[in-house]
């Protein structure tokens, strides 16, 4: 058995076509307005929020007298209003490694705003198993014995499948099949990958949710690095949260919360 620690990168997120951005300011009457937006995220959503009332600049729509000048002064006014529709323009993409199938069911119950492509067992076969290990096992000397002895079985067994069937042998269509059935004796626990992609307002969400006290421990793990991550790229978007350490664990909160 391997012993791994949750891993969390950002490998993608939305970027602005900048000649499509300034046709649009262009057509609306807007030209040569800019932000000061750190980030292309921060941009998208404060452009969006600007379009729904032309108030890139004052006396663009006649209603509209003085407007706020900076993106950190737009945005803290989104957040706290809860406009939040305006935070779904943009997406982060993200891969998740090292977490078990009991994490990755759990992330697939919220679907709403994101994107999942996991690494699937029926094609990738398993050899040595690597696993993450829960506080409470690992308190105990005698309950990790029985969890590492448990997982190094099941381990060997994937070994021991895999020459009898000799998986080695035959066209991809038979290694599948062997690699699905062989799968079946493989803990919940094991060590897999997730690709996940989520907008900002869904991932604001998520973060609320899986960091919460009352969440699984394995999900509150990578819910506090993925806020980590967001929090250092996107300030303006995720700065209003303040974590807390609950069970040795980050708990993230906000008073705009379900933006």
């Amino acid at each position: 058995m391997r012993e791994v620690e949750p891993k969390v990168f950002l490998i993608g997120e939305t970027r602005v076509v900048p000649e499509g951005l300034e046709a649009y300011l262009k057509h609306v009457g807007a030209a040569g307005w800019s932000s000061d937006a750190a980030s292309d995220a921060e941009l998208l959503a404060e452009v969006y929020g600007r379009s729904c009332y032309r108030s890139f600049f004052p006396g663009l729509n006649p209603n509209v007298t003085r407007v706020r000048g900076s993106n950190r002064e737009h945005l803290g006014n989104i957040l706290a209003v809860g406009h939040g529709s305006v935070l779904e323009h943009s997406v982060l993409n993200f891969m998740i490694c090292d977490v078990s199938r009991v994490f990755t069911h759990e992330l697939v119950r919220h679907r709403a705003g994101t994107a999942i492509s996991q690494e699937s067992l029926r094609f990738v076969r398993l050899t040595e198993l690597g696993a993450w290990v829960p506080t409470v096992i690992r308190e105990s000397p005698e309950v990790m014995e029985v969890f590492v002895r448990t997982f190094q079985e099941m381990e060997r067994l994937q070994v021991t499948l895999a020459k009898q069937l000799d998986v080695q042998t035959g066209n991809f269509e038979r290694k599948k099949k062997l690699t699905s059935a062989m799968r079946r004796l493989a803990p919940e626990g094991v060590a897999t990958n997730i690709g996940w992609s989520a907008n900002v307002r869904a991932l604001r969400h998520v973060i609320e949710d899986r960091t919460h006290p009352g969440a699984e421990e394995e999900i509150r793990l990578v819910f506090g690095k993925v806020a980590e991550l967001v929090r250092a790229r996107y300030p303006v978007l995720f700065g209003d949260y303040e974590a807390e350490t609950v069970d040795g664990l980050l708990w993230y909160r906000t008073p705009h919360r379900k933006v």
